[in-house]
Protein backbone atom coordinates (compact mmCIF):
# COMPACT_ATOMS: atom_id res chain seq x y z
CA UNK A 1 0.00 0.00 0.00
CA UNK A 2 1.66 3.50 -1.12
CA UNK A 3 0.74 6.62 0.75
CA UNK A 4 0.98 10.18 -0.86
CA UNK A 5 2.03 13.27 1.36
CA UNK A 6 0.00 16.25 0.47
CA UNK A 7 1.25 19.80 1.47
CA UNK A 8 0.02 21.57 4.69
CA UNK A 9 -3.55 23.31 4.03
CA UNK A 10 -2.72 26.61 4.67
CA UNK A 11 -5.85 29.19 6.11
CA UNK A 12 -8.21 30.56 4.45
CA UNK A 13 -7.66 34.10 6.21
CA UNK A 14 -4.71 36.53 6.35
CA UNK A 15 -2.62 35.67 9.45
CA UNK A 16 -0.12 37.64 10.96
CA UNK A 17 2.99 35.92 9.61
CA UNK A 18 1.72 36.14 5.81
CA UNK A 19 0.52 40.08 7.24
CA UNK A 20 4.51 40.63 8.36
CA UNK A 21 6.12 39.39 4.80
CA UNK A 22 3.42 41.62 3.27
CA UNK A 23 4.82 44.27 5.05
CA UNK A 24 8.41 43.67 4.02
CA UNK A 25 7.10 43.70 0.38
CA UNK A 26 5.02 46.54 0.79
CA UNK A 27 7.20 48.67 1.88
CA UNK A 28 9.72 47.66 -0.83
CA UNK A 29 7.13 48.29 -3.49
CA UNK A 30 6.72 51.65 -2.06
CA UNK A 31 10.11 52.66 -2.68
CA UNK A 32 10.14 51.56 -6.10
CA UNK A 33 6.61 53.00 -7.06
CA UNK A 34 7.78 56.68 -5.48
CA UNK A 35 10.79 57.15 -7.37
CA UNK A 36 9.16 57.07 -10.42
CA UNK A 37 6.68 60.12 -9.50
CA UNK A 38 8.63 61.83 -7.04
CA UNK A 39 11.40 62.34 -10.14
CA UNK A 40 8.40 63.62 -12.31
CA UNK A 41 8.01 66.93 -10.59
CA UNK A 42 11.73 67.10 -10.51
CA UNK A 43 12.80 67.47 -13.95
CA UNK A 44 11.78 71.47 -14.31
CA UNK A 45 14.68 71.59 -11.04
CA UNK A 46 17.02 69.27 -12.86
CA UNK A 47 17.39 71.43 -15.93
CA UNK A 48 18.08 74.27 -13.83
CA UNK A 49 20.55 72.81 -11.42
CA UNK A 50 22.50 71.15 -14.09
CA UNK A 51 22.93 74.27 -16.78
CA UNK A 52 26.26 74.84 -17.40
CA UNK A 53 27.49 77.41 -15.27
CA UNK A 54 24.01 77.92 -13.89
CA UNK A 55 22.88 79.61 -17.06
CA UNK A 56 20.47 78.46 -19.85
CA UNK A 57 18.29 75.34 -18.63
CA UNK A 58 19.20 72.22 -20.34
CA UNK A 59 16.93 70.63 -22.90
CA UNK A 60 13.79 68.63 -21.36
CA UNK A 61 14.64 65.72 -23.90
CA UNK A 62 18.35 65.18 -22.10
CA UNK A 63 16.94 65.60 -18.21
CA UNK A 64 13.68 63.17 -19.33
CA UNK A 65 16.62 60.29 -19.22
CA UNK A 66 16.54 60.53 -15.50
CA UNK A 67 13.02 58.86 -16.49
CA UNK A 68 13.88 56.93 -19.35
CA UNK A 69 17.02 55.10 -18.03
CA UNK A 70 15.06 54.25 -15.06
CA UNK A 71 12.66 52.65 -16.65
CA UNK A 72 14.29 51.02 -19.12
CA UNK A 73 16.61 49.47 -16.48
CA UNK A 74 13.25 48.60 -15.19
CA UNK A 75 12.96 46.50 -18.14
CA UNK A 76 16.30 44.99 -18.17
CA UNK A 77 15.82 43.32 -15.14
CA UNK A 78 12.08 41.97 -15.11
CA UNK A 79 12.81 39.24 -16.95
CA UNK A 80 16.32 38.08 -15.29
CA UNK A 81 14.65 38.65 -11.53
CA UNK A 82 13.51 35.17 -11.61
CA UNK A 83 16.34 33.64 -12.80
CA UNK A 84 18.13 35.10 -10.60
CA UNK A 85 15.93 34.08 -7.86
CA UNK A 86 16.31 30.25 -8.15
CA UNK A 87 20.05 30.49 -8.05
CA UNK A 88 20.14 32.96 -5.46
CA UNK A 89 16.92 32.43 -3.77
CA UNK A 90 14.64 34.80 -2.85
CA UNK A 91 15.71 36.39 0.46
CA UNK A 92 18.63 36.93 -0.32
CA UNK A 93 18.04 38.66 -3.89
CA UNK A 94 15.52 40.75 -2.21
CA UNK A 95 17.67 42.24 -0.15
CA UNK A 96 20.44 42.39 -2.55
CA UNK A 97 17.68 44.65 -5.20
CA UNK A 98 16.67 46.99 -1.79
CA UNK A 99 20.46 47.38 -1.26
CA UNK A 100 21.28 48.10 -4.81
CA UNK A 101 18.16 50.52 -4.91
CA UNK A 102 19.80 52.24 -1.87
CA UNK A 103 23.29 52.69 -3.18
CA UNK A 104 21.91 54.00 -6.00
CA UNK A 105 19.33 56.49 -4.52
CA UNK A 106 22.09 58.17 -2.36
CA UNK A 107 24.38 57.95 -5.70
CA UNK A 108 21.76 59.94 -7.19
CA UNK A 109 21.61 62.34 -4.49
CA UNK A 110 25.73 62.91 -4.70
CA UNK A 111 25.23 63.18 -8.86
CA UNK A 112 27.19 66.97 -9.81
CA UNK A 113 26.00 66.93 -13.69
CA UNK A 114 22.88 65.63 -15.66
CA UNK A 115 24.85 62.45 -17.02
CA UNK A 116 25.99 60.96 -13.32
CA UNK A 117 22.23 61.75 -12.67
CA UNK A 118 21.04 59.34 -15.60
CA UNK A 119 23.78 57.27 -14.82
CA UNK A 120 22.69 56.27 -10.84
CA UNK A 121 19.09 56.45 -11.83
CA UNK A 122 19.80 53.25 -14.17
CA UNK A 123 21.59 51.33 -11.36
CA UNK A 124 18.87 52.96 -8.80
CA UNK A 125 16.32 50.85 -11.43
CA UNK A 126 17.96 48.07 -11.51
CA UNK A 127 17.79 47.61 -8.01
CA UNK A 128 13.73 48.81 -8.01
CA UNK A 129 13.05 46.33 -10.80
CA UNK A 130 13.17 43.62 -8.93
CA UNK A 131 11.82 44.72 -5.82
CA UNK A 132 8.17 44.04 -7.86
CA UNK A 133 8.82 40.56 -9.27
CA UNK A 134 10.25 39.36 -5.92
CA UNK A 135 7.82 40.10 -3.61
CA UNK A 136 4.52 38.88 -5.63
CA UNK A 137 6.94 35.58 -5.80
CA UNK A 138 7.26 36.00 -2.15
CA UNK A 139 4.01 36.74 -0.78
CA UNK A 140 2.60 33.49 -2.83
CA UNK A 141 4.97 31.40 -1.23
CA UNK A 142 3.81 32.48 1.71
CA UNK A 143 0.02 32.40 1.42
CA UNK A 144 -0.42 30.67 -1.59
CA UNK A 145 -2.70 31.21 -4.76
CA UNK A 146 -6.18 30.78 -3.15
CA UNK A 147 -5.09 34.22 -0.68
CA UNK A 148 -3.28 35.73 -3.94
CA UNK A 149 -6.86 37.84 -4.23
CA UNK A 150 -6.46 39.55 -0.91
CA UNK A 151 -3.45 40.33 -1.05
CA UNK A 152 -3.22 41.62 -4.30
CA UNK A 153 -5.77 44.39 -3.11
CA UNK A 154 -3.34 44.63 -0.13
CA UNK A 155 0.08 44.90 -2.73
CA UNK A 156 -2.30 47.30 -4.94
CA UNK A 157 -1.85 50.12 -1.94
CA UNK A 158 1.72 51.60 -3.09
CA UNK A 159 0.06 51.19 -7.05
CA UNK A 160 -3.02 53.51 -5.82
CA UNK A 161 -1.15 55.82 -4.09
CA UNK A 162 2.00 56.12 -5.79
CA UNK A 163 0.41 58.48 -8.05
CA UNK A 164 -1.05 60.77 -5.30
CA UNK A 165 1.70 61.03 -2.78
CA UNK A 166 4.71 61.11 -5.27
CA UNK A 167 4.55 64.12 -6.77
CA UNK A 168 3.38 65.97 -3.30
CA UNK A 169 6.55 64.11 -1.60
CA UNK A 170 9.00 65.35 -4.21
CA UNK A 171 7.82 68.59 -4.26
CA UNK A 172 7.48 69.57 -0.54
CA UNK A 173 11.37 67.59 -1.07
CA UNK A 174 12.52 69.81 -3.23
CA UNK A 175 10.83 73.39 -1.81
CA UNK A 176 11.65 72.80 1.64
CA UNK A 177 15.06 71.20 1.54
CA UNK A 178 16.54 70.22 -1.57
CA UNK A 179 16.34 67.95 -4.90
CA UNK A 180 18.65 66.27 -3.12
CA UNK A 181 16.09 64.70 -0.52
CA UNK A 182 13.82 63.18 -3.15
CA UNK A 183 16.75 60.16 -2.92
CA UNK A 184 18.22 60.55 0.41
CA UNK A 185 14.90 59.81 1.84
CA UNK A 186 15.02 56.45 0.41
CA UNK A 187 18.32 56.00 2.82
CA UNK A 188 16.29 55.44 5.86
CA UNK A 189 13.37 53.69 4.02
CA UNK A 190 16.04 51.30 2.73
CA UNK A 191 17.93 50.46 5.90
CA UNK A 192 14.58 49.89 7.32
CA UNK A 193 13.58 47.50 4.97
CA UNK A 194 16.61 45.90 5.09
CA UNK A 195 16.07 45.00 8.53
CA UNK A 196 12.83 44.14 8.38
CA UNK A 197 13.53 41.78 5.40
CA UNK A 198 16.18 39.90 7.35
CA UNK A 199 14.14 39.32 10.25
CA UNK A 200 10.67 38.83 8.54
CA UNK A 201 11.37 37.00 5.68
CA UNK A 202 11.56 33.37 5.66
CA UNK A 203 15.09 31.34 4.41
CA UNK A 204 14.74 29.76 0.78
CA UNK A 205 17.03 27.25 -0.36
CA UNK A 206 18.29 28.38 -3.89
CA UNK A 207 17.68 25.44 -6.67
CA UNK A 208 19.18 26.36 -10.46
CA UNK A 209 16.67 25.95 -12.94
CA UNK A 210 16.63 26.66 -16.78
CA UNK A 211 19.55 28.90 -17.76
CA UNK A 212 19.35 32.34 -18.74
CA UNK A 213 19.28 34.21 -22.30
CA UNK A 214 22.56 36.58 -21.55
CA UNK A 215 23.30 37.10 -25.21
CA UNK A 216 19.29 38.09 -26.04
CA UNK A 217 20.22 40.44 -22.61
CA UNK A 218 23.34 41.76 -24.63
CA UNK A 219 21.22 42.85 -27.43
CA UNK A 220 18.24 44.12 -26.56
CA UNK A 221 19.42 46.36 -23.54
CA UNK A 222 21.81 48.44 -25.64
CA UNK A 223 19.81 48.39 -28.55
CA UNK A 224 16.86 50.24 -26.88
CA UNK A 225 19.06 52.11 -25.16
CA UNK A 226 20.84 53.16 -28.56
CA UNK A 227 17.59 53.67 -30.24
CA UNK A 228 16.41 55.94 -27.67
CA UNK A 229 19.38 57.77 -27.26
CA UNK A 230 19.59 58.33 -31.10
CA UNK A 231 15.59 59.79 -30.63
CA UNK A 232 16.37 62.18 -27.70
CA UNK A 233 19.35 63.74 -29.64
CA UNK A 234 17.42 65.37 -32.52
CA UNK A 235 16.71 68.43 -30.15
CA UNK A 236 20.66 68.83 -29.47
CA UNK A 237 21.31 68.56 -33.35
CA UNK A 238 19.07 70.93 -34.43
CA UNK A 239 16.94 68.59 -36.15
CA UNK A 240 19.64 67.52 -38.42
CA UNK A 241 19.17 63.19 -38.62
CA UNK A 242 22.22 63.47 -40.44
CA UNK A 243 24.47 63.54 -37.95
CA UNK A 244 25.80 60.76 -37.03
CA UNK A 245 24.89 60.48 -32.89
CA UNK A 246 21.29 60.54 -34.33
CA UNK A 247 21.21 58.34 -37.26
CA UNK A 248 24.11 56.08 -36.31
CA UNK A 249 23.07 55.33 -32.86
CA UNK A 250 19.30 54.81 -34.49
CA UNK A 251 20.72 52.34 -37.01
CA UNK A 252 22.52 50.21 -34.60
CA UNK A 253 19.88 50.44 -31.85
CA UNK A 254 16.99 49.05 -34.37
CA UNK A 255 19.93 46.71 -35.96
CA UNK A 256 20.47 44.95 -32.55
CA UNK A 257 16.96 44.74 -31.64
CA UNK A 258 16.25 43.08 -35.03
CA UNK A 259 18.56 40.56 -34.01
CA UNK A 260 18.04 40.23 -30.81
CA UNK A 261 14.05 39.54 -32.48
CA UNK A 262 16.00 36.77 -34.37
CA UNK A 263 17.70 35.29 -31.47
CA UNK A 264 15.12 35.11 -29.78
CA UNK A 265 13.22 31.56 -31.23
CA UNK A 266 16.46 30.11 -31.08
CA UNK A 267 17.17 29.02 -27.13
CA UNK A 268 15.04 26.92 -25.46
CA UNK A 269 14.25 29.57 -23.05
CA UNK A 270 15.10 32.89 -24.09
CA UNK A 271 14.89 36.44 -22.69
CA UNK A 272 11.49 36.92 -23.84
CA UNK A 273 9.37 34.31 -25.23
CA UNK A 274 8.44 35.82 -28.46
CA UNK A 275 6.81 32.45 -29.66
CA UNK A 276 4.03 33.80 -27.03
CA UNK A 277 2.71 36.33 -30.42
CA UNK A 278 1.37 33.24 -31.73
CA UNK A 279 -1.49 33.61 -29.42
CA UNK A 280 -3.54 36.35 -30.56
CA UNK A 281 -5.29 37.80 -27.99
CA UNK A 282 -1.93 38.16 -25.88
CA UNK A 283 -0.78 39.78 -29.41
CA UNK A 284 -3.57 42.44 -29.65
CA UNK A 285 -3.39 43.22 -26.01
CA UNK A 286 0.25 43.87 -25.78
CA UNK A 287 -0.01 46.20 -29.37
CA UNK A 288 -2.86 47.87 -27.43
CA UNK A 289 -0.66 48.30 -24.31
CA UNK A 290 2.43 49.73 -25.79
CA UNK A 291 0.46 52.05 -27.86
CA UNK A 292 -1.74 53.23 -24.66
CA UNK A 293 1.61 53.63 -22.27
CA UNK A 294 3.74 55.28 -24.41
CA UNK A 295 0.81 57.97 -25.05
CA UNK A 296 -0.49 58.11 -21.65
CA UNK A 297 3.20 57.85 -19.59
CA UNK A 298 5.11 60.01 -22.12
CA UNK A 299 2.16 62.82 -22.25
CA UNK A 300 1.14 63.02 -18.98
CA UNK A 301 4.99 63.46 -17.82
CA UNK A 302 4.61 66.78 -19.28
CA UNK A 303 2.52 68.14 -16.88
CA UNK A 304 3.95 69.18 -14.02
CA UNK A 305 6.42 70.54 -15.87
CA UNK A 306 3.79 73.13 -17.66
CA UNK A 307 2.46 74.15 -14.14
CA UNK A 308 6.01 75.14 -13.57
CA UNK A 309 7.44 76.63 -16.20
CA UNK A 310 4.21 78.25 -17.92
CA UNK A 311 2.32 78.77 -14.61
CA UNK A 312 4.73 79.63 -12.18
CA UNK A 313 3.44 77.31 -9.37
CA UNK A 314 6.16 76.05 -6.96
CA UNK A 315 6.76 72.42 -7.21
CA UNK A 316 4.98 71.62 -4.12
CA UNK A 317 1.90 73.05 -5.94
CA UNK A 318 2.76 71.37 -8.83
CA UNK A 319 2.76 67.61 -7.08
CA UNK A 320 -1.25 68.87 -4.97
CA UNK A 321 -2.68 69.80 -8.45
CA UNK A 322 -1.51 66.25 -10.14
CA UNK A 323 -3.35 64.64 -7.03
CA UNK A 324 -6.48 64.83 -9.39
CA UNK A 325 -4.92 61.97 -11.68
CA UNK A 326 -4.08 59.61 -9.04
CA UNK A 327 -7.89 60.25 -7.69
CA UNK A 328 -9.45 59.22 -10.95
CA UNK A 329 -7.45 56.27 -11.04
CA UNK A 330 -8.40 54.95 -7.85
CA UNK A 331 -11.94 55.66 -8.68
CA UNK A 332 -12.32 53.56 -11.42
CA UNK A 333 -9.26 50.65 -10.77
CA UNK A 334 -11.78 48.35 -8.43
CA UNK A 335 -14.42 48.95 -10.33
CA UNK A 336 -12.78 47.47 -13.66
CA UNK A 337 -11.27 44.90 -11.64
CA UNK A 338 -14.51 43.66 -10.21
CA UNK A 339 -16.01 43.93 -13.94
CA UNK A 340 -13.32 41.97 -15.96
CA UNK A 341 -14.60 38.70 -14.56
CA UNK A 342 -18.16 39.63 -15.51
CA UNK A 343 -17.55 41.85 -18.68
CA UNK A 344 -15.21 41.12 -21.93
CA UNK A 345 -12.17 43.26 -21.60
CA UNK A 346 -13.33 44.50 -25.19
CA UNK A 347 -16.13 45.81 -23.76
CA UNK A 348 -14.45 47.91 -20.53
CA UNK A 349 -11.04 48.87 -22.66
CA UNK A 350 -12.78 51.59 -24.84
CA UNK A 351 -14.64 53.04 -22.16
CA UNK A 352 -11.31 53.39 -20.34
CA UNK A 353 -9.85 55.32 -23.70
CA UNK A 354 -13.19 57.39 -24.34
CA UNK A 355 -12.04 58.49 -20.87
CA UNK A 356 -8.95 59.18 -21.57
CA UNK A 357 -9.34 60.50 -24.54
CA UNK A 358 -11.84 63.16 -23.24
CA UNK A 359 -10.18 64.03 -20.16
CA UNK A 360 -6.39 64.61 -22.22
CA UNK A 361 -8.56 67.09 -25.29
CA UNK A 362 -8.37 70.17 -22.92
CA UNK A 363 -4.57 69.52 -22.44
CA UNK A 364 -4.37 69.83 -26.06
CA UNK A 365 -5.78 73.12 -25.97
CA UNK A 366 -3.83 74.79 -23.36
CA UNK A 367 -2.78 78.17 -23.34
CA UNK A 368 -1.02 80.62 -20.48
CA UNK A 369 -4.48 81.07 -18.74
CA UNK A 370 -6.34 78.23 -19.16
CA UNK A 371 -8.42 77.57 -15.80
CA UNK A 372 -7.74 75.16 -13.63
CA UNK A 373 -11.24 74.60 -13.58
CA UNK A 374 -10.70 72.91 -16.41
CA UNK A 375 -7.41 71.41 -15.96
CA UNK A 376 -8.11 70.13 -12.72
CA UNK A 377 -11.47 67.47 -13.81
CA UNK A 378 -9.69 67.04 -17.30
CA UNK A 379 -6.54 64.71 -15.31
CA UNK A 380 -9.37 63.64 -13.42
CA UNK A 381 -10.86 62.26 -16.19
CA UNK A 382 -7.97 60.91 -17.74
CA UNK A 383 -7.10 58.84 -14.44
CA UNK A 384 -10.31 57.28 -14.44
CA UNK A 385 -9.58 55.99 -18.04
CA UNK A 386 -6.09 54.90 -16.72
CA UNK A 387 -7.63 52.83 -14.14
CA UNK A 388 -10.43 51.42 -16.10
CA UNK A 389 -7.40 50.13 -19.06
CA UNK A 390 -4.33 49.07 -17.24
CA UNK A 391 -5.40 45.81 -14.60
CA UNK A 392 -8.10 45.08 -17.53
CA UNK A 393 -5.71 44.90 -20.05
CA UNK A 394 -3.32 43.25 -18.30
CA UNK A 395 -5.95 40.32 -17.69
CA UNK A 396 -6.78 39.94 -21.06
CA UNK A 397 -3.36 39.30 -22.25
CA UNK A 398 -2.92 36.37 -20.18
CA UNK A 399 -6.60 34.68 -20.10
CA UNK A 400 -6.37 32.44 -23.00
CA UNK A 401 -2.11 31.24 -22.29
CA UNK A 402 -1.71 27.78 -20.68
CA UNK A 403 -0.30 27.92 -17.18
CA UNK A 404 3.25 27.45 -18.02
CA UNK A 405 3.00 30.13 -20.33
CA UNK A 406 1.25 32.55 -18.01
CA UNK A 407 4.63 33.84 -16.11
CA UNK A 408 6.19 34.28 -19.46
CA UNK A 409 3.35 36.11 -20.71
CA UNK A 410 3.51 38.01 -17.67
CA UNK A 411 7.42 38.87 -18.54
CA UNK A 412 6.80 39.77 -22.14
CA UNK A 413 3.61 42.58 -21.01
CA UNK A 414 5.28 43.84 -18.22
CA UNK A 415 8.50 44.50 -20.45
CA UNK A 416 6.40 45.87 -22.99
CA UNK A 417 5.01 48.28 -20.85
CA UNK A 418 8.39 49.62 -19.52
CA UNK A 419 9.56 49.78 -22.90
CA UNK A 420 6.74 51.58 -24.48
CA UNK A 421 6.50 53.87 -21.46
CA UNK A 422 10.55 55.08 -22.07
CA UNK A 423 9.87 55.15 -26.02
CA UNK A 424 6.88 57.51 -25.07
CA UNK A 425 8.64 60.22 -22.42
CA UNK A 426 11.46 59.99 -24.87
CA UNK A 427 10.09 60.84 -28.12
CA UNK A 428 7.46 63.47 -26.29
CA UNK A 429 10.26 65.41 -24.67
CA UNK A 430 12.01 65.30 -28.01
CA UNK A 431 8.74 67.17 -29.67
CA UNK A 432 8.39 69.54 -26.80
CA UNK A 433 11.70 70.76 -26.99
CA UNK A 434 11.75 71.09 -30.96
CA UNK A 435 8.87 72.92 -30.26
CA UNK A 436 10.01 74.72 -27.44
CA UNK A 437 13.30 75.61 -29.63
CA UNK A 438 11.38 76.88 -32.25
CA UNK A 439 10.04 79.61 -30.75
CA UNK A 440 12.03 82.73 -30.73
CA UNK A 441 10.16 84.19 -28.01
CA UNK A 442 11.30 81.45 -25.63
CA UNK A 443 15.07 80.99 -27.05
CA UNK A 444 15.44 84.82 -26.39
CA UNK A 445 14.16 84.29 -22.83
CA UNK A 446 16.82 81.49 -22.85
CA UNK A 447 19.71 83.62 -23.98
CA UNK A 448 18.85 86.48 -21.45
CA UNK A 449 18.51 83.78 -18.48
CA UNK A 450 22.37 82.99 -19.08
CA UNK A 451 23.26 86.34 -19.62
CA UNK A 452 22.02 87.26 -15.95
CA UNK A 453 23.64 84.71 -14.88
CA UNK A 454 27.05 84.56 -16.34
CA UNK A 455 26.60 88.81 -15.86
CA UNK A 456 27.32 89.35 -19.76
CA UNK A 457 24.92 91.00 -22.58
CA UNK A 458 23.05 89.10 -25.20
CA UNK A 459 23.77 89.55 -29.08
CA UNK A 460 22.79 92.87 -30.66
CA UNK A 461 19.80 91.15 -32.34
CA UNK A 462 18.20 89.21 -29.32
CA UNK A 463 18.47 92.20 -27.62
CA UNK A 464 16.89 94.11 -30.51
CA UNK A 465 13.81 91.55 -30.60
CA UNK A 466 13.16 91.71 -27.08
CA UNK A 467 12.79 95.71 -26.85
CA UNK A 468 10.64 95.09 -30.32
CA UNK A 469 8.27 92.82 -28.48
CA UNK A 470 8.41 95.30 -25.33
CA UNK A 471 6.06 94.81 -22.19
CA UNK A 472 4.71 91.75 -24.56
CA UNK A 473 8.05 89.87 -24.50
CA UNK A 474 6.99 87.99 -21.00
CA UNK A 475 3.39 86.98 -22.71
CA UNK A 476 4.65 86.15 -25.52
CA UNK A 477 7.37 83.76 -23.84
CA UNK A 478 4.38 82.27 -21.88
CA UNK A 479 1.97 81.88 -25.13
CA UNK A 480 4.29 80.27 -26.91
CA UNK A 481 5.79 77.80 -24.11
CA UNK A 482 1.99 76.66 -23.58
CA UNK A 483 1.73 76.28 -27.16
CA UNK A 484 4.84 73.69 -27.29
CA UNK A 485 3.05 71.53 -24.53
CA UNK A 486 -0.49 71.92 -26.48
CA UNK A 487 1.13 70.54 -29.03
CA UNK A 488 3.21 68.20 -27.77
CA UNK A 489 -0.58 66.59 -25.72
CA UNK A 490 -2.25 66.66 -29.33
CA UNK A 491 0.16 64.02 -30.34
CA UNK A 492 -0.27 62.04 -27.66
CA UNK A 493 -3.81 62.54 -27.90
CA UNK A 494 -3.55 61.41 -30.86
CA UNK A 495 -1.80 58.19 -30.45
CA UNK A 496 -4.68 57.28 -27.61
CA UNK A 497 -7.37 57.56 -30.46
CA UNK A 498 -5.48 55.14 -32.84
CA UNK A 499 -4.96 52.84 -29.83
CA UNK A 500 -8.79 52.67 -30.08
CA UNK A 501 -7.55 50.59 -33.61
CA UNK A 502 -6.07 47.68 -31.93
CA UNK A 503 -8.76 47.60 -29.27
CA UNK A 504 -11.31 47.00 -31.65
CA UNK A 505 -9.97 43.05 -32.12
CA UNK A 506 -9.97 42.90 -28.14
CA UNK A 507 -12.50 40.32 -27.22
CA UNK A 508 -16.06 40.91 -26.63
CA UNK A 509 -17.31 37.52 -25.98
CA UNK A 510 -16.44 35.66 -22.63
CA UNK A 511 -13.10 33.86 -22.83
CA UNK A 512 -12.37 30.17 -21.41
CA UNK A 513 -9.81 31.30 -18.75
CA UNK A 514 -6.70 28.93 -17.80
CA UNK A 515 -5.59 30.28 -14.72
CA UNK A 516 -7.14 27.43 -12.46
CA UNK A 517 -5.61 24.61 -14.43
CA UNK A 518 -4.14 21.63 -12.60
CA UNK A 519 -0.69 22.99 -13.25
CA UNK A 520 0.00 26.03 -10.82
CA UNK A 521 1.75 28.40 -12.14
CA UNK A 522 3.57 32.10 -11.25
CA UNK A 523 0.95 34.57 -10.90
CA UNK A 524 1.27 37.95 -13.00
CA UNK A 525 3.10 40.73 -11.57
CA UNK A 526 1.84 44.29 -12.57
CA UNK A 527 4.63 47.11 -12.69
CA UNK A 528 3.21 50.72 -12.77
Amino acid sequence: MTTTSTPPELPDKIDAAVLKVAGVVVLGSIMSILDITVVNVALPTFQRVFADGGGERLDYSLVAWTVTGYTLALATVIPMTGWAADRFGTKRLYMAAIALFTLGSVLCAMATDINMLIAFRVLQGLGGGMLMPLGMTIMTRAAGPHRMGRLMAILGIPMMLGPILGPILGGLLIDQASWHWIFLINLPLGIAALIYAARALPKDSPVPSESFDFFGMALLSPGLALFLFGISSIPGSNGDLSQPKVWLSILVGVLLIAAFVRHSFRPAHPLLDLRLFRDRNLTVSIITMFMFAAAFFGGLLLVPTYFQQVRGESTTMAGVLMIAQGVGAIVTMPIAGALVDKIPVGRIIPVGLALIIVGMFPLTQLSATTSYGIIIPALFVTGMGMGATMMPLFTSALKTLTNHEIARGSTLLNISQQIASSVGVAVMSVILTNQLKGSPAVSAAGALAKAKETGTSVSPSIQGFIDGLGSRFLSVVQNDSAAAFSTTFMVAWLLVILTLVPAYFLPRRSQVSHFNDDEPATPPVMMH
